[in-house]
């Protein structure tokens, strides 16, 4: 039996690294997506003079000296009590909902914001293995594919809840993502006329020449519409007119409870990580560092070259989130007419005018 396993190992070895890679995302990821939370009310206690989480405890290690109050202070242990109160939470189905949809809803809008992270170099080599789960090509035509799939579940929901407030709610998603979706796909085509290849490996290896050779200091333009774009494509402040607290009660997950209801916020968060993981992808170098040495693959390095690569790829994309968390409480929500003249008669114009600067800047220095 153990022999059996072992050939099968090595004639899979392939799926087998796919699967591990796979399994480490995600215990990875859902950390991250419930740590976000925890630091999204950490950082708006702060900046309202506020204390924030600081009371869930764990039974044994609270009763730690120093140690456990210390834990608990930093509120590291409300992420579980949030998580075990939607899992015990009465999951509760109204009536005039139209069931199927409603209960698809909440699944549709998290299962895009996990497979955008299957193209993502997360790190370059671990001994011989890639450190990206799908190698594409084309992997940025398909993590715009798969983006502009998470509006699905949010649509549905409102359309299912079959009431006034998610149904608008929902129309004011799709229309903010067809708006934002145009301005974010333009803003792009530069970085990949500098770098002549859609596999965002390549792009990393573009930029793992140096500081400078980041994209965010040849593209600054194209960095502040995707980012600008990431805001309104993940429902974030000052974009976050699909729920409106203020107008649409919660707009399209007004009628969910439950785990239902924490399906569509691990979904924002993982979509914030995603987003945040293709900008430092595409503007900040990806997993390169211009110190220590740690700016090119490291096939052939030592085993800490690879995993140093990861952490930083990681520290950056957590710097990314901190921005996204800090500008919901500190700007105020877009009227809707301000939110498509933004989109329409602002960001897709300059988007354009962006590729027709590099392409005439890269045609001139071609001929001279």
């Amino acid at each position: 039996m153990i022999s059996s396993l072992k050939d099968f190992l090595l004639n899979h070895r392939d799926l087998v690294f796919a699967v591990v890679k796979i399994a480490a995302m995600f215990a990875v990821i859902m950390p991250m997506v419930a740590y976000s939370v925890l630091a999204e009310r950490k950082i708006s206690a702060f900046i309202q003079d506020r204390v924030g989480p600081n009371r869930v405890a764990l039974p044994l290690v609270g009763n730690i000296p120093v140690l456990g109050p210390f834990l608990t202070r930093l509120g590291l242990w409300q992420p579980l009590a949030d998580g075990l109160k939607s899992f015990l939470k009465e999951d509760f189905t109204p009536d005039h909902v139209r069931k199927i949809y409603f209960w698809l809803a909440p699944a549709i809008a998290l299962v895009p914001a996990f497979l955008t992270l299957a193209v993502i170099p997360f790190g370059s080599y671990v001994g011989s293995q890639k450190m990206v789960l799908a190698d594409l090509n084309v992997g940025v035509l398909y993590t715009f594919g798969i983006v502009s799939l998470g509006v699905y579940g949010i649509v549905l929901a409102g359309y299912a809840a079959n009431s006034k407030y998610p149904f608008l709610g929902g129309i004011r998603s799709s229309a903010q993502m067809i708006s934002y979706e145009i301005a974010m796909g333009m803003s792009v085509i530069p970085v990949f006329m500098l770098v002549g290849d859609l596999n965002l490996g390549k792009v990393i290896e573009y930029q793992a020449g140096g500081l400078l050779s980041w994209n965010i200091f040849k593209q600054p333009i194209a960095f502040a519409i995707f980012l600008v774009a990431a805001f309104a494509e993940t429902n974030r402040l000052p974009f976050d007119l699909p729920e409106s607290e203020t107008e649409l009660v919660g707009g399209y997950h007004t009628e969910y409870s439950s785990m239902k209801f924490a399906l569509f916020f691990m979904g924002e968060y993982a979509a914030m990580i995603s987003a945040s993981a293709m900008m430092v992808t595409l503007f900040f170098g990806g997993w390169s560092l211009p110190f220590l040495g740690l700016n090119q693959p490291a096939a052939e390095s030592a085993l800490w070259v690879g995993v140093a690569h990861i952490g930083i790829f990681i520290a950056k994309v957590l710097v990314l989130m901190c921005i996204f968390i800090w500008v919901r409480w500190m700007l105020p929500r877009f009227r809707y007419d301000q939110l498509m003249d933004l989109g329409w008669r602002r960001f897709i114009p300059l988007a354009l005018a962006n590729i027709v600067i590099t392409a005439v800047v890269l045609l001139a220095l071609s001929r001279g």
